[in-house]
């Protein structure tokens, strides 16, 4: 009842005692007071069950730096696991439908919440701050419990996952359309090289440098997607179910991977070319920006740079800009207009929507590298991504954020990458799929679910 609706009540009894109208609030608070209660408690048992025996028994104290490699594992394999399942979901929901795959769905935007949440409070443990050991642990803690929930609800639903798919009862139809997957996929791939050529000849070399090897990386997880469509084709006609499901899984993980560098190569090309149609644009308004500054003083009063300095900064940058543009020279519009909304940023309020498409990109770019090599990457780039997809959002100063982490992801997921050493050309591009956690270390392919459930095929 509302407190509106509780006035006539009061009104008609007239007189003293306690009517239902002032039960209300005290109702209220004591109901928010318990959901917030069995909020804190359901936390409380989860990290409980991440540092306590099945019996209930806590177990010596974990070092903080044991905890802390504990805390990154978890994010990694976790992460590997929402990707895969992902990958999967989406292949189930383009055969089934929504509604077919609702409950998986549901339990797949759970542990994505969770492994944000994880990645999030990861993220605060990087930044500068007081963090005592004792909070440190506790972050720590709650990393790995959230990291824990994510991967069992995945788990919980892999049975029915896999009734649904039913790859060992139905491999036939499901090789089918497996294989048309393939074919449209093997068509454009000699188009995104063309796409490629093109990008190096029009514009500045950094311009193409963020998907360069794509289109042999493309073509290796295609030549591995065609050992195992024929693996499966040969095992379904000697009878043998299990062996064709694992090779049609490793299979499908190859074309997903395929298609995501392919795209990307077609995703930049239009992003270069969107840059090169905004970049006058952004230009004229910073401009415009300059011409108002120019009369500002040359001294502020509460310590914030100089027009002056921010003026003589941006000229020399559009100075740089119009140079390619003016001699008809090859440039990385991309960067141009990244560089042109930088200056512009503290000159006009014009710039967002040209801080956007640079940011947007750089975190694409990052994320198709990290889902394509994953097999190598660690957590630290992955935590950046995680901010990073965060951060991205219509205010400038988050856009401007999310494409500096984005960019120190990829930074960091390289350097993972050359750590791990790149095993193209390894044995009919196993070893781009081990780079890319198609198959796991076993050398079964990676399936829907999480940690406890993914290996469960074996190696094809």
């Amino acid at each position: 009842m509302s407190r509106s609706a509780a006035a006539p009540t009061r009104e008609a009894a007239g007189g003293g005692g306690t009517d239902t109208g002032d039960l209300v609030l005290p109702v209220v608070a004591a109901g928010a007071a318990g959901v917030l209660a069995a909020y804190a408690y359901t936390r409380r048992r989860r990290r409980a069950r991440t540092r306590t025996t099945p019996g209930g028994v806590a177990p010596a104290i974990v070092p903080l730096a044991e905890l802390d490699r504990q805390a990154q594992q978890s994010l990694v394999d976790t992460d590997d696991c929402v990707r895969t399942s992902a990958e999967e979901l989406g292949l189930v929901t383009a055969r089934f439908g929504d509604e077919a795959v609702k409950p998986y769905a549901e339990a797949l935007a759970f542990a994505r919440s969770e492994l944000a949440a994880a990645f999030r409070l990861r993220q605060r443990l990087d930044d500068p701050g007081p963090e005592s050991d004792d909070e440190r642990r506790q972050l720590l803690e709650e990393v790995v419990a959230l990291c824990a929930e994510a991967g069992r609800r995945l788990d919980t639903e892999a049975a029915g996952f896999d009734q649904l798919r039913a790859l060992e009862q139905d491999a036939p139809t499901a090789l089918e359309y497996a294989e048309a997957r393939f074919r449209r996929l093997a068509t454009r791939t000699p188009a995104a090289e063309a796409t490629l050529r093109e990008l190096r000849e029009r514009y500045a070399p950094s311009a193409s440098v963020p998907v360069a090897g794509y289109v042999e990386q493309a073509k290796d997880r295609l030549l591995f997607a065609t050992v195992h469509l024929n693996r499966a084709r040969q095992s379904l006609d000697r009878g043998d179910e299990d062996l064709a499901a694992a090779c049609l899984r490793a299979a499908e993980g190859a074309v997903d991977q395929a298609a995501v560098l392919v795209d990307g190569v077609d995703r930049l090309a239009g992003e270069l070319a969107a840059a090169e149609e905004q970049l006058p644009i952004a230009i004229a308004v910073v401009e415009d920006g300059l011409a108002k500054a120019r009369g500002e003083p040359e001294s502020t009063a509460d310590g914030s740079p100089e027009p002056a300095g921010r003026v003589a900064q941006a000229e020399s940058v559009l100075a740089d800009v119009r140079r390619p543009l003016s001699a008809g020279g090859a440039q990385d519009p991309l960067d141009a207009l990244r560089r042109v909304a930088r200056v512009g940023a503290d000159l006009t309020d014009g710039v967002l929507d040209h801080v956007l498409l640079p940011a947007r990109s750089s975190v694409a770019i990052a994320a198709d590298f990290v889902t394509t090599h994953r097999g190598a990457v660690g957590w630290e780039a992955r935590t950046r991504l995680a901010e990073a997809e965060r951060q991205l959002s219509g205010e400038l100063a988050e856009a401007q954020a999310a494409e500096g982490l984005a960019q120190r992801a990829r930074v960091l997921a390289e350097r993972d990458v050359r750590a791990y050493g790149h095993p193209l050309g390894e044995g009919a591009g196993v070893g781009g799929a081990l780079l890319g956690g198609i198959l796991l270390a076993g050398g079964g392919p990676a399936s829907f679910g999480g940690c406890r459930t993914r290996g469960r095929r074996a190696a094809p």
